[in-house]
């Protein structure tokens, strides 16, 4: 079922969580955020392919190197990142989206706003993090 959402909608906590609107909305954000990291990653392809360093000074050669070099590693954030994005999307379609993978609340608008990717409610996700730091101090 296609939704058409004005310009100007924002979820609201007025409303029904995860209501057919709701999800349209999330599921534009997430297509739209997945858009740009493909059209991101296209350019540096693409930049990267327009020959090898051709910098006669080493220093100069070292600096395009290391810009490269952060370059893929930001590309290869990215490429999990997208991989995130279509778990994402797959939650959308099943009906789990906006649920806390553990506890099965509503993981909350705000937090879906700002991390739209998330699989966890607060509560859950800081209980994740006390338990890394406890098992990192080992």
């Amino acid at each position: 079922m296609l939704i058409t959402l004005p310009p100007d909608y924002k979820p609201s906590d007025d409303e029904a969580f995860m209501n057919p609107r709701q999800l349209a909305y999330f599921r534009q954000k997430l297509l739209r955020w997945r858009q740009e990291l493909l059209r991101e990653a296209g350019e540096t392809l693409s930049s990267m392919g327009q020959g090898g360093i051709i910098e006669a000074d080493l220093t100069d050669r070292a600096s395009v190197e290391t810009d490269r070099a952060l370059e893929l590693r930001t590309r290869d954030r990215a490429r999990k990142l997208i991989s995130k994005i279509d778990q994402a999307l797959e939650r959308v379609d099943n009906g789990t989206y906006g649920y806390c993978e553990e506890s099965g609340e509503p993981i909350g608008l705000r937090r879906l706003e700002a991390r739209p990717i998330a699989t966890l409610s607060i509560e859950a996700q800081e209980r994740h993090e006390r338990m890394e730091r406890v098992h990192r101090d080992d």
